[in-house]
């Protein structure tokens, strides 16, 4: 399955890519990425005409679990899409840009 580490993706996310966050809400509202895109893994088969239309859709959950089961649903079904090995936590641990769901709160890996 294709992958990439968080310091691998370049700060600003190559033309024609999407950055796909499967994580549930309140892990999203927790910290998440500024440019993406949320569809919760649960939600994700009724929710495909969400996915935005990208040359390759970089997918992400907390660890990197539920991420890689739905590159390869999305890989099976016609997108080109990659794993964002450790997740979440490797983006916040690589001091990636993370915005919170809140308003009152620092963002953080849920």
């Amino acid at each position: 399955m294709p992958g990439v580490h968080p310091e691998e993706l370049p700060e600003q996310l190559p033309a024609g890519s999407a950055l796909l966050d499967v994580r549930e809400d309140d892990e999203w509202q927790a910290g998440h990425a500024p440019e993406a895109v949320h569809i919760p893994m649960s939600q994700l088969v009724e929710r495909l005409d969400d996915i935005p239309e990208a040359d390759q859709v970089y997918v992400v959950c907390r660890s990197g679990g539920r991420s890689a089961k739905v590159t390869a649903y999305l890989n099976a079904n016609g997108w080109d899409a990659v794993n964002l090995e450790r997740g979440m936590n490797g983006w916040s641990a690589n001091g990636r840009p993370m915005v919170s769901g809140t308003a009152d709160g620092e963002p953080y890996v849920l």
